[in-house]
């Protein structure tokens, strides 16, 4: 038998005929795994496991949230009391931003 080399496979074929294997799609195959595991999997901040939840964005995306441990809502931001170092949201920790706290008082700055 005739040995076969990369560039001598015998009988000519035509680039329609065979079978594309894209790398962009093993790549965003890849992507979804990693991003699959990510999902289920939770993460560890001082000492608390906190679970990540996903939505998905009006483009196909999938965006990444905290889930408060205390409420079980979706939240970009978590909190540690800094008296109690309970992890929450800032709606179950009930705090307050400066700017809002002071809205319509004078301050003196001297």
């Amino acid at each position: 038998m005739k040995e076969l080399k990369p560039n001598n496979l015998g009988k000519k074929y035509l680039v329609e005929q065979c079978p594309k294997i894209n790398i962009s799609d093993y790549l965003r195959q890849a992507k979804n795994k990693l991003k699959e595991s990510i999902i289920n999997s939770r993460v560890e901040l001082d000492g608390l496991e906190v679970e990540l939840v996903a939505s998905k964005t009006c483009y196909n995306g999938l965006r990444f949230w905290f889930k408060c441990p205390l409420c079980n809502k979706r939240a970009g931001l978590l909190y540690k009391h800094p008296i109690s170092r309970i992890l929450g949201c800032r709606t179950c920790l009930n705090l307050e931003y400066r700017s809002r706290r002071y809205k319509g008082m004078i301050e003196n700055i001297e």
